[in-house]
């Protein structure tokens, strides 16, 4: 009777549960360096709401389709049988922290540009340190392009380039921009924006957990008008040497089973009040209701990412920092999954 109820309750979440059809400080170890896991802008073009066009060639750029798991509504999904030692693996008692705003942090900017290009943005040549799971350039890289941190930084460096035009995402770690226009990275990705394919089993990206780093940015539009519609990307001290869907790579060393793999997934806790938080805040605080935090990489514990961008209010977003890790857990994920290799979602 109890095995007959508990796949009654599976179907019942898979029936409540899919992806939306709507219309709406990390580490700087190169993502591959620490890995063993086994094979198996402010720019001046806006991105379209991410479930604003089907994946075909009409109709504007998404970021990602509707059916995309960084879409998928997991409010009702259920907590994961190993949530409460993922979250003390985390920090019980550590507090979020939004990892991107406005202006500038000792002197630097913070957050993650995007810059976005026009059409026909000339492509120019990249060199990988670890090419041998990256994707060949050339890559479409003004000279003008916005590096995390800034041209100075010394950390992960990220450039992420959203091509409306072509509708692809162009992703570099470690990125350093060489006399003659070509650049330099540790490790670099391209997405078409239209589809759902996910990296080859054990590839990095430019991201440690191989996912792709644009679709988690919480981003200042979003939050202005009221919604945004995907998970959020964060960071963790302490990972797993494993990785479950859809991430594609490890970053650690450890076998110990209460630290979080990458590419676990955890929501803010439906209990948690967020009705006083400021417009900006209060933003990102449903969408970690709705839809979740993706783990992507190793860093501080519950620092979330977002774009680095004027339109953010510093003042509001620090209303985030007043949750902490007992406010969240972990769900499992995997009763989305129609495919391990495409990061399509059950509907």
């Amino acid at each position: 009777m109890r095995r007959t109820l508990a796949v009654l309750a599976v179907l019942a979440v898979l029936v409540l549960q899919g992806c939306t059809h709507s219309t709406a400080k990390p580490s700087a170890t190169p993502p591959s360096a620490q890995s063993s896991a086994p094979p198996a802008a402010d720019g001046a073009l806006a991105a379209a709401p991410a479930g604003s066009a089907s994946p075909t060639a009409a109709g504007p750029c998404p970021i990602f389709p509707a059916d995309n798991v960084w879409h998928a509504d997991i409010s009702k999904l259920p907590v994961h049988r190993d949530s409460a030692a993922w979250v003390a693996g985390i920090g019980t008692a550590a507090h979020a922290h939004p990892d991107f705003g406005s202006g500038l942090i000792d002197g630097a900017p913070f957050g993650i540009p995007v810059t976005a290009v026009p059409p026909g943005q000339a492509k120019v040549k990249v060199t990988f340190g670890y090419a041998g799971e990256s994707d060949p350039g050339p890559y479409p890289i003004p000279k003008n392009a916005r590096i995390e941190g800034g041209p100075n930084a010394s950390g992960d460096r990220h450039v992420i380039i959203q091509d409306a035009a072509a509708c692809k995402a162009y992703e570099l770690f470690d990125a350093h921009p060489n006399a003659d226009g070509s650049w330099k990275a540790g490790s670099g990705a391209v997405y078409d924006l239209r589809g759902n394919s996910l990296r080859k089993a054990g590839w990095t990206s430019a991201d440690a957990a191989g996912l792709p780093i644009l679709p988690g940015l919480a981003r200042a539009d979003e939050a202005a008008a009221g919604r945004i519609d995907h998970a959020i990307r964060f960071t963790a001290p302490k990972t797993r040497k494993s990785y479950v869907w859809p991430a594609r790579h490890a970053a650690s060393d450890s076998a110990d089973a209460s630290l979080p793999p990458m590419g676990a997934r955890f929501r803010l806790k439906s209990s948690v009040d967020i009705s006083k938080f400021s417009p900006q805040a209060r933003a990102v605080a449903q969408a970690l209701k709705t839809y979740g935090a993706i783990l992507a990489d190793n860093g501080s514990p519950w620092y979330l990412s977002g774009t680095q961008d004027d339109k953010w209010s510093n003042d509001q977003l620090n209303s985030l920092k007043s949750l902490q890790g007992s406010d969240f857990e972990a769900v499992d994920s995997s009763l989305l999954m129609i495919d391990p290799n495409s990061a399509r979602c059950r509907p």
